[in-house]
């Protein structure tokens, strides 16, 4: 049960690392270059339960260039985001299998 949890958190790292390197670009060429900005902000529904799971994709949320975790409603599991391009849900979230299988 540990190893697996470990094995999930070592997936969950450096998917972290990807998605920020590729959001970083994206926004380089698509927002810097490109300008091609339209903010928006959007509810995000999370099947994550537990507040530390939902605290731990907000801040990876944060952490990836181009959105911004702005607010959390753990009764609701909804996570507002700011973008500064609209998204789909995928594109936003997706480590939050690694940080269910890792946490919950």
């Amino acid at each position: 049960m540990f190893l697996t949890r470990l094995g999930y958190g070592i997936i969950y790292f450096f998917d972290l690392i990807y998605e920020i390197i590729k959001s970083t670009i994206a926004v380089a060429w698509g927002g810097v270059i490109k300008g091609d900005i339209d903010p928006v902000v959007i509810d995000i529904e999370t099947v994550l339960e537990r507040p530390v799971s939902q605290t731990i994709l907000a801040n990876s949320i944060s952490l990836t260039p181009g959105t911004l975790s702005v607010d959390l409603d753990s009764e609701n599991r909804i996570i507002k985001v700011a973008t500064i391009s609209p998204r789909e849900k995928e594109d936003i979230i997706p480590f939050e299998p690694y940080i269910k299988k890792m946490m919950e």
